[in-house]
């Protein structure tokens, strides 16, 4: 996982050191309407804190980029139905895809994840989530498995197969005003200690790309043993 963050932590410093980054045009637009259906994890409040603190510094340098609230920090688990424009809760049946969820997570253990360090895409920051154990793993291949044994609408691992712990906590929406002093302060904070951090429930959401908590629904909260 370590290997697999600094990877992506190189590479995408070098796009944003070459002006190669990329820019979010949608997240301030009213026409926006792109939802879907995600299981997710959220981090809790003395995590939460420290992430607060180090989008303070960002904020500082690069005030008018797009920082995540408390409220919308989060972690997928799986991305059930991956965004999509015009998707809408009448064309399902929820009922069936708590069902699954259920199935896919019976006896599973709560577990922690330690986030500590920020990594990077070539359009937002992230703070790294490691696990002490292969139990994330094995819910999303439950997943994987018990949807792909129904005919409900689903498009895991559409977009890429996910392996991570990640939040994203930082995105740009426009061009970099002191892109020096923003990499300085991402170095700075490169391996920062956020906290630990016990996994005890999930959440099915109805959600927008961004999960800001105005347009999130939740249709459903499991508890772990």
């Amino acid at each position: 996982m370590k290997e697999l963050y600094n990877k992506l932590y190189q590479d995408s410093i070098k796009k944003i050191q070459s002006d190669s980054y990329q820019v979010d045009t949608l997240i301030d637009s009213n026409n926006d309407n792109r939802y879907g259906i995600s299981l997710l994890l959220r981090p809790d409040r003395s995590v939460k804190t420290n992430i607060q603190k180090i989008l303070s510094k960002i904020k500082v340098v690069e005030p008018k980029q797009y920082f995540y609230r408390d409220s919308d920090i989060h972690v997928t688990v799986m991305s059930i139905i991956t965004c999509y424009e015009g998707f809408n809760l009448n064309q399902i049946n929820i009922d069936k895809y708590v069902d699954v969820v259920q199935k896919s997570i019976s006896g599973i253990n709560c577990f922690n994840i330690e986030f500590k360090g920020l990594t990077a895409s070539p359009s937002c920051i992230m703070a790294q989530g490691f696990l002490e154990n292969d139990t994330l793993n094995h819910i999303r291949n439950n997943l994987r498995t018990d949807f792909k044994d129904t005919q409900l609408e689903q498009s895991m691992d559409i977009r890429y197969a996910i392996q991570t712990a990640h939040s994203t906590i930082f995105r740009l929406k426009e061009k970099l005003m002191n892109k020096k002093s923003f990499l300085d302060v991402v170095e700075e904070y490169r391996d920062y200690d956020f906290g630990t951090f016990k996994v005890d429930s999930l959440e099915l959401v109805f959600n927008d790309w961004y999960q800001r908590k105005e347009h999130v629904k939740t249709l459903h909260e499991f508890r772990l043993n």
